[in-house]
């Protein structure tokens, strides 16, 4: 027991001093979704009763509770806290999850470096990069449900549009939607 404890200190104490820069196995990949397993869950996930008509393996965003659901049928649904569009950002209609991504690179694009020519042009995957731990791309379109590394936004209205989650809670998400998900996003 005292080991184990001893190689949880090691792993957390560096993985804080982690640059950008200089990636390590702390920054993506199965050690970094390990340590994600202990950061604290801004709104913790539940499975709730769910009334919907939607078929098992749905994905449906309420952008106004701000909370996604994954329908898991027999009257079940997961229920996630999630942060959505800002105002001018907010969007809703059907897409289809088209890729999924482990620790994906981040190009903002055109239109978001308009409005932020101070961004990166590119962020390798890791902890720092604002897609976070795995992305569900949705169709042709710029948006993704994504992780975060801003827990505290779960709730609010503060993204370009994309969905975003805890990394603990997309990582959840991500194991469970498959390609070819429908996704639903609702005001």
């Amino acid at each position: 027991m005292t080991k184990r404890i001893a190689v949880l200190a090691l792993a957390a104490g560096l993985g804080l001093g982690a640059s950008p820069a200089l990636a390590g196995p702390f920054d993506s990949g199965p050690l970094a979704d390990f340590m994600n397993i202990f950061r604290t869950q801004a709104i913790p996930r539940e499975t709730v009763a769910w009334s919907g008509k939607e078929k098992p393996g749905t994905i449906v965003v309420s952008t106004s509770q701000r909370r996604l659901y994954y329908v898991l049928g027999g009257g079940a649904a997961i229920r996630y806290g999630v942060g959505v569009g800002r105002q001018g950002f907010s969007w809703s209609g059907e897409k289809t999850v088209t890729m999924k991504k482990e620790w994906p690179a981040w190009r903002p694009p055109a239109q978001m470096l308009a409005r932020r020519p101070d961004l990166p042009r590119y962020m390798a995957g890791g902890q720092d990069n604002p897609l976070g731990a795995r992305a569900l791309y949705l169709g042709s379109s710029l948006y993704r449900i994504h992780g975060s590394n801003e827990p505290e936004t779960m709730g609010a209205a503060v993204s370009s549009g994309c969905i975003r989650m805890t990394n603990k809670d997309v990582v959840d998400l991500y194991d469970r939607a498959r390609v070819g998900t429908r996704v639903i996003v609702r005001n």
